[in-house]
């Protein structure tokens, strides 16, 4: 069955677990593709992937939170089933919030939660920097939430990023290389170590197109592009300051902070300044993957955070709201 809201198209495929709806919001360059779980007045959660990953990141997590809740996660343009930008374009946090806006208008969502892992949790923290009175609570699967870098630096990522843009228009789209499926696990587990095969698997249900010998990686290039978007931590605290939402950090003993050693400069600073407005920031056995190789080590921390935050209190409304007998 084909559901239409607004131009968002949701095409319901039956499972033995559970009913997760396809999803197709246009955009001016194609559309967003992703995946809907939960009944349709849920309380409304958006769940955002990691750079390079798609919205299968969160199939193992999404069935142990709370059933009250309705689940949209999407691949971010580039990524998994969505439309790459269009050429000449690169790819950064600011517009992928953008992204973010343009699904949030279509789903006609006016406050929600957000789940985000890695780079979908910084693109959470933004969006929820700017659009503080829609958000309502915000998880942070294994990463700070920004990720500053020295001022001084700027000029140089952002003059890479631009030579790496200027580098791949003139060479134009290169043929992509295509791989045998097993080929394919092995190349994205060498790639991403905190992969099992079995969650690379889950991952390449949405990461890979069917083609003449074998398939290739769905993704776009670009999205390996240095970002050339950066800010300072300064500017980073500042934008935190702005959130009114609750927070929930999550951190993976041998994820993001080994992961990449160049943030542990800047780890104290933000992770306290979650501290200092009440949130709670929390370490747990794992790694970057976490939520998807071993998603029953965190789904109880974020089914409580739900629940405390949101599910409950929007229970005390509705009774604050209901005529007593």
């Amino acid at each position: 069955m084909i559901r239409v809201l607004s131009g968002v198209r949701h095409l319901h495929v039956s499972t033995m677990k559970q009913t997760v709806s396809e999803l197709s919001i246009p955009v001016p360059w194609g559309a967003i593709s992703g995946k809907v779980w939960g009944p349709d007045h849920g309380y409304p959660v958006l769940c955002l992937h990691g750079w390079a990953d798609n919205c299968g990141t969160f199939n193992n997590l999404i069935p142990l939170l709370p059933k009250e809740c309705r689940y949209v996660a999407v691949d971010l343009p580039g990524h998994g089933r969505s439309s790459h930008r269009p050429p000449g374009v690169l790819y950064s946090f600011p517009l992928y919030v953008m992204d973010v806006r343009r699904v949030i208008d279509a789903l006609q969502w006016n406050k929600f939660s957000i789940i985000g892992h890695s780079m979908g949790g910084n693109i959470g923290m933004l969006f929820s920097s700017l659009y503080p009175e829609m958000v309502d609570s915000l998880v942070l699967l294994d990463c700070y939430g920004f990720v500053p870098a020295d001022g001084n630096e700027h000029p140089g990522i952002m003059k890479r990023g631009f030579e790496e843009m200027l580098q791949f228009d003139k060479q134009g789209r290169e043929k992509p290389k295509v791989y045998t499926y097993e080929k394919s696990v092995e190349r994205l587990m060498t790639a991403n170590p905190s992969l099992s095969e079995q969650s690379a698997q889950t991952l390449l249900e949405r990461g890979l197109s069917q083609v003449e010998g074998g398939v290739v990686f769905s993704r776009d290039f670009r999205i390996n592009l240095t970002n050339v978007v950066r800010i300072t931590l300064e500017q980073s605290l500042i934008a935190l300051s702005k959130i009114e939402a609750s927070v929930l950090v999550v951190l993976a003993e041998d994820g993001f902070v080994k992961l990449y050693p160049k943030y542990e400069k800047f780890k104290s600073a933000l992770l306290q300044a979650y501290l200092d407005r009440n949130n709670k920031v929390m370490m747990v056995p794992g790694n970057h993957h976490i939520h998807l190789t071993n998603a029953e080590a965190v789904a109880p921390h974020l089914s409580d955070f739900l629940q405390k935050n949101v599910l409950s209190q929007s229970a005390d409304q509705t009774n604050q709201q209901t005529p007593k007998l």
